[in-house]
């Protein structure tokens, strides 16, 4: 697998309904994660660490903190004369209307498809924070000789996301051969994570034939129409870290799951790349305690943190008590402060003396600048 072969196309907005709070003013792939990386840092990276060099980054809407984050593509390797990093907004010729679907982005973006010379298209959401090597994917979908090849995981399905694929027959080698559409219950399947392979010109054709019946389900219209007319298969990668938000108590629960060292080591068993603000290392005060947390640089800490993930520029006053959180840039915590189970948005501010406690299975999410 080589960037001449695969071209690499990234959903930025897809699923922001599941995390409202965290993404009013910012694309799903802007949200911030593990204290310094941002969700697209994750399929971007993937992408480059195993080889592809040309990659399509499709908006929608609110996607300024996005630019800014991405740029020319730099961190990734990805500011070339050759290929590269591009970005596609809502806007194509004739009109600038907003995406309605995945169909509609993709025909939208149809000129980017026929200009680029590679034969693959990789896509992929940016709602998994995952470690898979694309190549392995890439090889075992060329020796299966399917049509699509879809990654998929074992455990229990998203919930809040819509359209999400379950594989509910799959052949030893691999092609699916039944599968359903938002399955309900709590019981585990093997779903897919929305990263497929194909090769260029079927996309082109499908998506074309899709658009022209004004259908809007990719899913539906495409994967799940075609599942006995295409060889589809299902590529498992349950043994590497995947983790699916799908909701602000998924986004809660991986992001914990992180400060587990089993589970750091897999998700950052490659290089994840992002963006840099340089800052000067955190500074810890004389009294300050820190317990199984994530801390990035720039930070003043002269309270007590507990099992908690920090962003850049965070302070936390004396006295303050700080358990199970998840803070963001520039957020303060004032002195003798208590908070527990609590997502902090950038810039908020939490008074002096404030007492804030959520639970591990509904924390409370303060969106950005908020005061309290």
């Amino acid at each position: 697998m080589n960037g001449k072969t695969v071209l690499g196309i990234v959903f930025a907005n897809i699923h922001e309904e599941a995390l409202d709070s965290l993404t009013a003013m910012r694309t799903m792939g802007s949200v911030p994660f593990c204290s310094r990386f941002r969700l697209i840092d994750f399929p971007l990276s993937n992408m480059v660490e195993s080889g592809v060099t040309k990659i399509g980054v499709v908006t929608n809407a609110n996607f300024q903190s996005l630019m800014d984050h991405v740029g020319t593509g730099k961190p990734w390797d990805l500011s070339r004369k050759t290929d590269g990093l591009y970005l596609l907004p809502p806007f194509s010729i004739g009109s600038a209307s907003m995406w309605g679907n995945r169909i509609d982005a993709i025909y939208g973006n149809m000129n980017f498809l026929h200009q680029s010379n590679q034969t693959y298209v990789l896509m992929s959401d940016c709602n998994n924070v995952l470690s898979v090597d694309y190549s392995k994917l890439f090889n075992a979908h060329e020796e299966s000789g399917a049509d699509i090849t879809i990654l998929g995981v074992k455990g229990k399905m998203p919930k809040n996301i819509g359209s999400v694929l379950s594989f509910d027959k799959v052949d030893a080698d691999g092609r699916i051969r039944e599968m359903s559409l938002d399955k309900g219950g709590d019981d585990e399947a093997f779903y897919s994570c929305n990263i497929m392979i194909m090769k260029k010109y079927l996309l082109e054709t499908l998506v074309t034939s899709a658009h022209s019946k004004n259908e809007i389900s990719f899913q539906r219209s495409i994967i799940m129409a075609n599942v006995n007319n295409l060889k589809i298969h299902a590529y498992d990668a349950t043994d590497s870290f995947v983790g699916t938000i799908d909701s602000v108590q998924s986004y809660y629960d991986i992001s914990m799951s992180i400060l587990e060292k089993e589970n750091r080591q897999k998700l950052f068993s490659s290089p994840i790349s992002t963006k840099e603000r340089d800052d000067m290392p955190t500074i810890y005060g004389t009294d300050s305690k820190l317990t199984n947390s994530l801390v990035a640089d720039g930070c003043i800490i002269d309270g007590t943190v507990e099992n908690c993930i920090i962003f850049k520029g965070v302070k936390v006053g004396k006295g303050a008590v700080v358990k199970n959180s998840i803070l963001m840039q520039d957020t303060v915590v004032g002195e003798s402060a208590k908070v527990n189970c609590v997502i902090a948005d950038k810039n908020v501010s939490i008074k002096n003396n404030a007492e804030l406690s959520g639970a591990d299975t509904f924390p409370i999410c303060l969106t950005k600048n908020t005061r309290i």
